[in-house]
């Protein structure tokens, strides 16, 4: 008995390893788990470089409607300080100056009565920090 044991327990094992060794075999093979999860990490890996490049894209945008609307904040402060100049100035506080900016080129419109207040409103606009050009558009009419 303890030799039919013994060949008893060598069979045993001799068919364990040879589970062993086939079932090594098979990992080596993808199977269609494998196959489906190498698929998945392919189309994730996709999706991350499109989503990367759709927020690239739109932080593009972002960034160009910010440089849009910061260009209109500076346009409405350059037109409130040219007006509060103008305002701040007697000779020409009570007459009937408009101002608009648009990109830094400020245009003056109505009318004054004298060039040199003309050209005094002119200066001031000019004078305020972000203005690149003035056009003056102002009517010189006389007092009546």
């Amino acid at each position: 008995m303890d030799q039919i044991s013994k060949a008893f327990a060598n069979f045993i094992l001799m068919g364990a390893s040879l589970l062993l060794v086939v079932g090594l075999t098979a990992c080596e093979k993808p199977g269609p788990a494998e196959s489906a999860g190498k698929k998945i990490d392919e189309t994730l890996d996709k999706a991350g470089k499109k989503t990367g490049e759709a927020t690239d894209t739109a932080g593009e945008k972002l960034s160009e409607q910010g440089t849009k609307a910061g260009v209109v904040i500076d346009d409405s402060a350059i037109t409130a300080k040219v007006k509060a100049a103008i305002l701040d100035e007697p000779g020409l506080k009570t007459l009937q100056i408009s101002v608009t900016t648009v990109n830094g080129v400020v245009t003056l419109s109505g009318s004054v009565d004298s060039r040199s207040k003309s050209d005094r409103a002119k200066a001031l606009a000019g004078a305020v920090a972000g203005v690149k050009t003035v056009q003056n558009r102002l009517v010189v009419t006389p007092p009546q």
